[in-house]
């Protein structure tokens, strides 16, 4: 959009309109509570537009992808994923990689796969690759380098919240200080179980023309979002040197990057602001917004300078 810095990410100009979704639930087909039926049920009368079930994709359930497409209407779809596993990472026995879009017959992984390598052919099959819930796995930078085909870290992940692991942005603002291109998106985890926290947690406002599985894909790998607890984000744009932010209201609006320190506006029910973006020229920003109740919303990162060559 206008004034943005090449390669930067700014999709709130962009046609079309903001989609809800959750991009990492599970159901009975793997270790959730409730049937997929009840599930994506529970999510629509909740108000989200779209929904991924990923069941855990492990030969103790059979391998499941589970078939949501029976459940799209006019007013709610599905994307089809799964969370993909394979060994293993620095702290522990597997990788827990969220993949959304993937095709039906994808097939399991061989014997010898690494995870690494399991996401690169998720990617391949035309997956969105996310990696799931970094702080409750301990995921290293090495670890998080090596997945060099995902598009995205799960940054806030709300059932690992109940184990205060829930937050993973230090290890993303590791990677993108290092140069990587990588996304940034906020989701349930929900299995429905009695001990789990309520769902509907924390979820992907993506912005796309429609509501076809297909327009929702390709702006998720774009990095058409945002994602939030609470908070809605109803413009973030670079302009003349500065980000503006109009938003729901908040308590703080705050401006970070790849360099210690930030901009910050404070006060009660701002609902927008302009904060100078000097101090992160040459690599990236991001806006996270925070209401009066400790909800937050986060901006993908926006990169300030030219993007590097990526995966297909």
């Amino acid at each position: 959009m206008t004034g943005s810095a090449p390669g930067a990410v700014v999709p709130f100009g962009l046609p079309g309109r903001f989609w809800r979704g959750n991009l990492h639930t599970h159901s009975d087909r793997s270790d959730g509570a409730l049937s997929p039926e009840e599930t994506a049920r529970h999510y629509r009368d909740a108000g989200y537009d779209f929904l991924a079930i990923t069941d855990h994709f492990r030969a103790e359930y059979g391998f499941p992808l589970t078939d949501t497409r029976p459940l799209h209407s006019p007013e709610f779809t599905t994307l089809l994923g799964a969370e993909l596993h394979a060994p293993r990472t620095e702290a522990g026995p597997s990788w827990h990689i969220v993949a959304v879009g993937l095709p039906l017959g994808f097939m399991p992984p061989d014997p010898g796969e690494s995870g690494p390598q399991l996401a690169r052919r998720a990617r391949a099959a035309g997956a969105f690759v996310g990696m799931a819930h970094p702080m409750a796995s301990l995921l290293t930078a090495a670890d998080a380098e090596s997945l060099d085909a995902a598009h995205a870290v799960e940054t806030y992940n709300a059932l690992s919240a109940r184990e205060d692991r829930g937050d993973s942005w230090h290890l993303t603002d590791v990677l993108l200080n290092r140069g990587h291109r990588l996304h940034a998106y906020a989701a349930d985890d929900a299995h429905f179980q009695p001990q789990d926290p309520p769902a509907c947690a924390a979820w992907v406002q993506v912005r796309a023309e429609s509501l076809d599985p297909d327009a929702l894909l390709s702006a998720l790998k774009q990095g058409h979002y945002y994602s939030s607890t609470g908070p809605e984000l109803h413009d973030v744009r670079l302009q003349d040197g500065m980000v503006l932010v109009r938003c729901s209201p908040a308590r703080k609006i705050l401006l970070t990057g790849g360099v210690p320190g930030a901009a910050v506006a404070e006060g009660e029910a701002l609902t927008e602001c302009s904060l100078p973006v000097a101090m992160f020229r040459g690599g990236y920003c991001r806006v996270t917004v925070e209401d009066a109740v400790g909800g937050r919303a986060w901006s993908n990162p926006i990169h300030l300078g030219p993007p590097a060559p990526s995966p297909a």
